[in-house]
């Protein structure tokens, strides 16, 4: 076991430079964002468990979303987003809503409202709180930080921070937050949550604010982040606690 965590400790240094050193020549680096997330959870069996609890509990469906729209949004980026946008505006050339403003943060609200009303969910109240601040804070950092490094220019010309969509981000990050809260209770919500976002996704597209890479790498940093604080939550809350006593 000591053997396979040094293996996976080497990995992740040179992932580290490597996606540094793509940072620095502006090409790319969300990718390997994504994957550097990712792959702590999934490469060292120390992530297992602890003190014979399972902590971090990391399944299939957690990693292939994210990633998956991550590199969704990189091999889309370039002709594909600039051919697509140009139907678009051709199609649709009066098209302005105000909605996907707004729109991002409903199923956030609707997760909170039913653990304030009474509605079990995965997680207390209180913790669907902390939750949902710390997701869309780390999703938006990470968002945020990636639009300066890469400044990309919108397909309106309005400025140079277009890549990632940071309305995509928000509207998955609480669409999963819905999803992890309340999914078990009923697929709807889940629908529900996804088909919100992935409207807020195409009104972006619409009011040619954002290319369709844009999007697609917003969602996958929405989901992936998300979905990491929710894996290291029962973790955070066993830290917590031992120092507290």
């Amino acid at each position: 076991m000591k053997k396979r965590d040094e293996e996976a400790v080497e990995k992740r240094n040179k992932l580290v430079k490597f996606m540094v050193e793509r940072c620095r020549t502006g090409r790319a680096p969300v990718l390997f964002l994504m994957v550097f997330f990712c792959q702590p959870l999934t490469s060292s069996p120390a992530f297992a468990q602890s003190d014979s609890t399972k902590l971090w509990l990391v399944k299939p469906m957690d990693v292939i979303p994210p990633v998956s729209l991550a590199l969704a949004g990189l091999v889309t980026q370039g002709k594909i987003s600039r051919s697509l946008q140009r139907n678009v505006v051709r199609q649709y050339p009066g098209f302005h809503t105000n909605v996907d403003d707004f729109l991002p943060y409903a199923p956030g609200v609707i997760s909170l409202s039913l653990a304030a009303s009474g509605v079990k969910g995965k997680h207390k109240l209180g913790d669907q709180i902390i939750l949902a601040l710390l997701s869309n804070v780390i999703a938006q950092g990470v968002t945020q930080s990636l639009k300066r490094i890469i400044a990309y220019p919108r397909p309106n010309g309005e400025d140079n921070h277009s890549f990632p969509s940071g309305h995509s981000t928000t509207a998955f990050t609480n669409a999963t937050i819905l999803h992890e809260e309340y999914g078990h209770r009923s697929v709807l919500y889940s629908v529900g949550g996804y088909t919100t976002a992935t409207a807020v996704g195409t009104m972006r597209i619409l009011n040619n604010k954002h290319w369709l890479a844009d999007v697609l790498m917003g969602a996958g940093v929405g989901i992936g982040a998300t979905k990491v604080l929710y894996i290291s939550y029962p973790w955070m809350q066993q830290t917590v606690r031992r120092m507290k006593h």
